[in-house]
């Protein structure tokens, strides 16, 4: 059947909660689509958005995400489904064949490739292995190792967000850490320009990429972004997505260090919270993603964006309301 990114279509969201599965839901229902917002906490502020169908849906390790998303994508007549955050993306993997014989879209790598950007240590390994500069990176046991005056961090090996990251200067603090952050793995710190590069890989390995400054970072969330240019990171970026085979709707953050060198710290198979910067730039990112989610060509051309555009943002109060009401909206009984 022929579409293009105009055929309204209906696309449920992960993770609306979160800004970027909350602004994903947001941009695609003003291009005309029909948004199911699903998302683990009833209070999630995207099952609030105007005209969006809220769900409430386990957390992906529940043993009941693949049957409880199964049934919502029959019951809803879902067309697709989009992960707004990582804990979602090995369980839908799974679920491609199922999600494909009903006739569901879902555009993400292979397993493997997943596991690549979902696993710190294991980002860490194929990109060193690539020779792509990366943080150093240490298991608890070889805390050891780390040179004397190296600033640290301390995360969750399957981390996202900025949930359990600490950071330290001595190895003693890191040791304790590890103790109390769930699988966790020890990284240099690394200072310098912090940036993300807003990316949609199409189904041939070809890959547009905007570049944002992350100028102001909050709760791990650039609230203060600036677009610019530079080649030699724009190659390094795509260099990274190659690396993991990474395909669809990605973004990938880094660090332009003050020697001109740049390092990069995570790749995502997701959009980014700060995605909209990229939109008013010019860059058609929704827009195009819904096109290769419905297996058409990705037009490129229509993701030039201008540097120099800048985004501000703070967090507002979106809505006042009754549980009791919500909890039956979410849980589809509500009238």
């Amino acid at each position: 059947m022929s579409t293009d990114r105009h055929t309204p279509r209906r696309i449920l969201v992960t993770g609306v909660g979160a800004a970027p599965g909350f602004g994903l839901a947001r941009s695609l229902m003003r291009l005309g689509h029909t948004v199911i917002a699903s998302d683990a906490n009833l209070l999630a502020p995207g099952f609030l958005l105007p005209s969006a169908v809220p769900r409430i849906i386990p957390l992906a390790s529940d043993p009941d995400y693949p049957s409880v998303m199964a049934r919502l994508c029959r019951e809803l007549a879902v067309e697709a489904v989009v992960a707004g955050i990582e804990p979602d993306l090995a369980p839908l993997t799974h679920m491609a064949d199922q999600l494909d014989a009903d006739g569901v879209r879902l555009w993400l790598p292979d397993a493997w490739s997943v596991s690549a950007c979902t696993d710190k240590a294991l980002f860490h390994q194929v990109l060193t292995e690539q020779g792509i500069a990366t943080p150093l990176t240490w298991r608890p046991h070889e805390v050891d190792q780390v040179p004397d005056g190296t600033e640290l961090v301390v995360k969750p090996r399957h981390g996202h967000g900025t949930q359990n990251v600490h950071f330290v200067r001595r190895r003693e603090h890191a040791r304790v850490l590890c103790e109390l952050v769930p699988e966790p793995i020890v990284q240099e710190r690394i200072y310098g320009c912090e940036f993300t590069a807003d990316c949609l890989v199409d189904r041939d390995g070809l890959a547009s990429v905007v570049l944002r400054s992350r100028d102001l970072v909050k709760a791990g969330l650039a609230v203060v972004s600036t677009t610019f240019n530079d080649p030699n990171v724009r190659d390094l970026v795509v260099r990274t997505l190659c690396a993991v085979g990474a395909r669809g709707l990605c973004c990938v953050q880094g660090f332009i260090r003050g020697d001109g060198t740049i390092t990069i710290t995570e790749l995502n198979l997701r959009i980014a919270g700060g995605f909209s910067l990229t939109e008013a730039a010019g860059a058609d990112l929704v827009g195009q993603m819904v096109n290769g989610l419905f297996g058409l060509p990705v037009d490129h051309s229509r993701l030039t964006y201008r540097t120099g555009m800048f985004l501000t943002s703070y967090i507002e109060t979106l809505a006042f309301g009754d549980v009791a009401e919500l909890t039956a909206a979410v849980k589809g009984e509500a009238q």
